[in-house]
């Protein structure tokens, strides 16, 4: 695997301190460089990756389930590079690539399918309703 697109969530959390996450993201075109940060010292995951952007701003973090998996490359010292891809209503995704490899952008069509599928996701769903007896 030499390409993976990877859910930036948290956005909607205030940083310590500097502009909002929101702010960075919308500073960021497709294309986008982007840094990945291992936080081992973070209370609610020592897994955590942040995410940061354009004048170091972050913009969230790696979904649970990525952030071992990416973080253990990074320790590795396997090169992992990342662009921004697309922005979204939870955050945004980002571009990877690895070992070396540049990363490549999915088609727009894509993108926005992917976009898509995720506001689906995000919506309710009620049972269905059932007529009286």
């Amino acid at each position: 695997m030499r390409h993976l697109t990877l859910a930036v969530v948290g956005a909607q959390f205030p940083n310590a301190k500097g502009p909002t996450r929101r702010f960075g993201i919308s500073l960021c075109r497709p294309g986008t460089p982007i840094e990945l940060r291992l936080e081992p010292k973070n209370l609610k995951d020592e897994n955590a990756v942040a995410v940061y952007g354009p004048s170091d701003i972050q913009l969230g973090y790696l979904t649970a389930e990525r952030a071992p998996w990416i973080g253990s490359m990074i320790r590795d010292r396997r090169e992992v590079r990342v662009v921004f891809q697309v922005d979204t209503e939870f955050g945004a995704y980002v571009r990877a690539a690895f070992d070396g490899a540049d990363p490549v952008l999915p088609e727009l069509r894509e993108a926005v399918e992917r976009r898509s599928t995720a506001n689906q996701e995000q919506d309710f769903w009620p049972d269905p309703e059932y007529p009286d007896d």
